[in-house]
Formats: C-alpha cells, sequence, structure tokens
C-alpha cells in the first residue's frame, strides 16, 4: 500500500478530485501535533510524481476503485485507506480516496510491489549480500560515518563506504527492551507486527554516533474491527461504559485511542443486526445477553453507565444522527435487538497488532541530524528507523511506504552524488 494524492495518475483516470493542498491539510490537521511539516509538503507536492515511478518500476494497478472499507481482496487498486471520512477529519479537507495497492486479487498488493523493486535491483546490477549484520558504524576522526563493521558467516569484516552509509533497517517493535523503554503503550500490545530484523539496531547505531532521536513513544496501534462493515453500527465504550470515537474511524485511529488514552480497554457492544457472522477469532466474546444491563453486570462496568450511554445514542441514532463522534449516518441505527454481546477490544486480549513509528531525525534528503542540529556527514537513514511522514495516530495504510520508498529515492540520490570520501581509513 502507497498513500498517494494530489491528483496521481491513477485519480485522474478514475475521475477523482483531489490536490496537493487538499492532501496536505488531511496529513497536517488530523495527525499527530507538530508534525514535520517539510516533508509533509514535499511529499504532497510530488505524490503524483511518485506514484509514476512505481508505475515504471513495473508496480501494476489497474483501474478500479473500491468504496469498502478496508484492504480491498479484489483487484481494486484505489479506495479510502484511512480516516479521510470519519469525523472530524472529514471536516479538515475534501475527502479523497488515496490508497494506491497493486491490482492483484487477495492480500498480496507487498508482495507484488517488492516482486518489482527487486527486479529493478536485479536489473540495475546492484550486488546483496545476505546472512550479514550489520554491527557497528565506522567514523573517521574528521566525524565522518565511512563504513561498518559487520558479521558474516566468515567472520566479522569492515565494509567501507565510498560515499555513505544509508541506515534502513526497520523500527524496533521486537526490540522489548527499547520498547518497554519508549513505547510503553505499544509494549502491551499483543501482536508485534514487523520483519523480524525490527530490533532497533539502525536506530541505535545512528544513535551511537550522535544522532538526535523523533517521537520514539510513537507508534501505530490497529484494532480492526471492520470488515464486516455490519459491525460498525454497534458501539466501542471504554472501561467507564462510555464511548470515546466514532466506530467508522480508520482502524488505527481506533487501535490509537484504546492503546494510548482508555488505559487498553474497550469492548465493542453489538446487537442483532452488528454483530460477527460465522467464525471471529480478532477479538474474543467477553459476554452476551438479552439486556444492556445483562452485559454492563457481566463485565462489571459502573452502574447505569453502560444503559445511559446506548440509550443516549438510540435517541440521536433513530435520527441519524451522532452529536458526540459525528458518525457517519449510513452506519447509525439504534442498537435494539438480542442478543446483545460485548467483544473485548483490549490491547493485550484482542488481536492487537502494533509496531513503532519513532526513530532518527533527518532532513527531506534523508540526512542524519545530529543532537545538536548539525548534520552527520555520510550517514543516511529512511523508512521506520527514522521518524518521518507516519506519526501518532497513525492516520491512514500506506503512509509508511510511502514515506520509505518517497525519502529512500531522494537518500539514494544525494548519497551517489557525494564525491567519493578522500579521507584517511582502511
Amino acid at each position: 500500500m502507497v498513500y498517494a494524492g494530489g491528483g496521481t495518475a491513477l485519480q485522474r483516470a478514475l475521475k477523482v478530485d483531489d490536490t496537493p493542498e487538499a492532501m496536505f491539510d488531511f496529513l497536517i490537521r488530523a495527525g499527530s501535533p507538530n508534525p514535520p511539516i517539510d516533508k509533509i509538503q514535499l511529499y504532497c507536492e510530488q505524490s503524483p510524481e511518485h506514484f509514476d515511478w512505481l508505475v515504471a518500476q513495473g508496480v501494476p494497478y489497474k483501474e478500479k476503485f473500491t468504496p469498502a472499507k478496508g484492504l480491498p481482496m479484489g483487484d481494486e487498486s484505489l479506495y479510502y485507506s484511512g480516516t479521510e471520512q470519519a469525523w472530524p477529519a472529514r471536516d479538515y479537507a475534501a475527502p479523497a480516496p488515496r490508497g494506491h495497492v497493486p491490482g492483484v486479487t487477495g492480500m498480496n498488493g507487498g508482495r507484488t510491489l517488492m516482486e518489482a523493486l527487486h527486479g529493478q535491483l536485479r536489473a540495475a546490477g546492484v550486488t546483496l549480500r545476505t546472512r550479514v549484520a550489520m554491527k557497528q558504524l565506522v567514523v573517521e576522526s574528521d566525524g565522518r560515518v565511512i563504513g561498518a563493521m559487520v558479521d558474516s558467516p566468515s567472520g566479522r569484516k569492515y565494509l567501507r563506504a565510498r560515499r555513505g552509509v544509508i541506515l534502513a533497517c526497520g523500527g524496533f517493535i521486537h526490540n522489548r527492551q527499547m520498547l518497554v523503554q519508549h513505547a510503553p503503550h505499544l509494549a502491551r500490545c499483543s501482536v508485534p507486527w514487523g520483519g523480524a530484523g525490527d530490533q532497533g539496531d539502525g536506530i541505535n547505531m545512528g544513535i551511537a554516533v550522535g544522532a538526535a532521536s523523533l517521537r520514539m513513544d510513537e507508534g501505530f496501534a490497529v484494532a480492526p474491527i471492520y470488515p464486516p462493515e455490519n459491525t460498525i453500527s454497534g458501539i466501542l465504550v471504554n472501561a467507564s461504559g462510555q464511548r470515546f470515537i466514532s466506530e467508522d474511524s480508520y482502524h488505527a485511529v481506533i487501535g490509537h485511542r484504546i492503546a494510548y488514552e482508555q488505559q487498553g480497554t474497550a469492548w465493542l457492544i453489538t446487537d442483532e443486526g452488528s454483530t460477527y457472522q460465522g467464525v471471529q477469532d480478532n477479538f474474543p466474546l467477553a459476554a452476551q445477553s438479552s439486556s444492556i444491563g445483562g452485559l454492563a453486570e457481566q463485565l462489571s462496568l459502573p452502574r447505569g453507565a453502560l444503559q445511559n450511554t446506548v440509550a443516549y445514542y438510540n435517541r440521536y441514532a433513530d435520527k441519524r444522527e451522532d452529536p458526540m463522534f459525528g458518525k457517519s449516518a449510513e452506519y447509525l441505527r439504534p442498537l435494539q435487538g438480542p442478543p446483545y454481546k460485548a467483544w473485548d477490544i483490549s490491547v493485550d486480549r484482542a488481536f492487537f497488532p502494533a509496531h513503532t513509528l519513532g526513530g532518527l531525525a533527518t532532513t527531506v534528503n534523508g540526512e542524519v541530524i545530529g543532537s545538536f542540529g548539525e548534520l552527520i556527514p555520510g550517514l543516511f537513514a529512511v523508512g521506520r528507523t527514522t521518524a518521518g511522514i507516519p506519526t501518532a495516530p497513525y492516520i491512514a495504510s500506506g503512509l509508511s511506504v510511502g514515506d520509505a520508498t518517497f525519502f529512500g529515492r531522494r537518500a539514494g540520490r544525494v548519497a551517489v552524488g557525494l564525491a567519493p570520501y578522500a579521507g584517511g581509513g582502511a
């Protein structure tokens, strides 16, 4: 998934009206405070060109759009991959579908994208070294990063960098010690979601040579309550028996609210029409009753709290209104008709994937910034090794891959353009 917009070729082909300004307003206002404005502005302005570049690499996209919520399971290539249509984001900017996924059936978009990019690597004659673990950056006396020490099957070796070193080592979701230290909210989530190499090595090696780190507490925490979409007609409540978000919000916005703001505890309350049908193994069934009061008692909620929440919700849902959280009218209807069920959406008991978003501070060209604001010569970082465009709450699928590929390209161009290092060293 690549989050792209501002009038990409695919958007134009499907008659989608989008502008860089609308994309910018959404990303700036719907995410966290103090976002990286310079990176977001550049990404929005050059997003159409970046999509063209992906197409030129052989990534296949089909001129098909789906209005369904969630990742397309067909071969559609464009959909609403984030929280653009949910309140309050829809008031910040005109919603537009910006989720660009390769036009293949099933959840195979990532494989398809990577096959295309790996094919370009082979065509360019790039040498890939596997079974090699980078352990330490090597720094010259003038402060320039000139290479790395790596472990390989034949022992520890020094690899000299002619122009620069680019760290693209992922985040640190699989480093339990770092997670507890920097992102304790994510440490409680049941599913550390990321590549096995997301151990924080790139971040730690950068910090070891003086790099600054940003937003290390932030991450992506997702509660996939849909599909199916009928479940969005239910309501999410916290340990006080109160709603805390619009249920049609993007998965990761819901997950963020639960993990960071509700002490990790929440339930989805459904009735006969909004319940999961068939086998449902993402969330355990916590309670079932013929009455809302029965659910509240089984969940040990404060006396009368859930009943008052449902009564208020039903009063306005009957008018297709949600004055508290602005849920879209298409998902609004009163909760009525047993059996009533409570599904446990808590971070430690549900299927609750998470990964990290914090990392090294970088310029728009991927140059690593030191703790005193200076550039560390010869050192670059991209993707989740950096604190890039994605912030918490994570507001749209594809922002991370878009960030990694877009700023990865820029870092590569700048590094290649550097003059070969003429200093000392081995």
